[in-house]
């Protein structure tokens, strides 16, 4: 088995040299990078806004790696009156260490699925809630909390940019070195590896690789894509990557 590990950096070379470590060939190409959201300067106003009880969400560790830094330059803390909630672990782990406060999140799978499913957050009405994410994100979130009553508000806190590439030569690149299982975890880094290939690519290889992605969701796109050998992991964090992958 020869993997190809497709999610950014530095989550991706850290996978690779685990993977490395128990003896397995790996590699990665990180089909997107990150740069810092048009919102974090509002940031800090946003959340001295909220009223004791409102809600905070953050849907990525990429938030808590780029917002922390803007509040220390802005010499801002975090309200301890409101709740906060994360995608996952995680991420709630990253923001508990810089935060010391307490976060909630879902133990089942990392998605918007489980976390709209927190009996906590079956009752909103009229609060407000602070989604702190990236650039395109998905609205399955907002639009929940909204149809519940919540005020849904938004901070971009990072951009995700897609890396270019050269389909051909990536192609002729990876069937050489035999990469014959590929690990994607989000519906947009999906999408970009399926059209990053030439046709005869895609049809020779690309859709035989085993595909090992991270939610259901992403394992029904990547079916209706053509993937026939699909895995879900139980998490996205690498940990659990690195389970699916032994």
């Amino acid at each position: 088995m020869t993997i190809l590990v497709t999610r950014p950096e530095p989550a991706a070379a850290e996978l690779v040299t685990r993977l490395h470590a128990l003896g397995k060939q790996a590699w990665s190409l990180p089909l997107i990078e990150f740069a810092p959201g048009g919102d974090l300067d509002r940031l800090p106003q946003q959340l001295a806004d909220l009223r004791p009880g409102d809600l905070v969400f953050m849907l990525s560790q990429q938030v808590i790696h780029f917002v922390h830094p803007a509040m220390q330059h802005a010499g801002a803390a975090w309200p301890a009156d409101v709740d906060y909630y994360a995608i996952g672990r995680s991420t709630a782990l990253a923001f508990h260490t810089i935060s010391g406060l307490h976060v909630t999140y879902p133990h089942a799978q990392e998605t918007s699925e489980e976390l709209i499913q927190l009996n906590v957050l079956q009752r909103v009405g009229h609060k407000r809630a602070l989604i702190l994410r990236g650039n395109q994100g998905r609205e399955l979130l907002a639009d929940t909390l909204r149809s519940r009553g919540a005020d849904v508000l938004f901070s971009e806190c990072y951009q995700r940019c897609q890396k270019h590439y050269d389909g051909a030569i990536e192609g002729k690149r990876w069937r050489e070195r035999g990469v014959t299982t590929l690990v994607v975890t989000s519906g947009e880094m999906l999408q970009q590896l399926f059209l990053l290939f030439p046709a005869i690519d895609r049809e020779e290889w690309l859709l035989n690789c085993r595909l090992l992605v991270v939610s259901e969701r992403l394992a029904t796109l990547a079916a209706n894509l053509g993937w026939q050998d699909i895995q879900v992991a139980d998490g996205a964090d690498n940990d659990a990557l690195l389970r699916a992958l032994r």
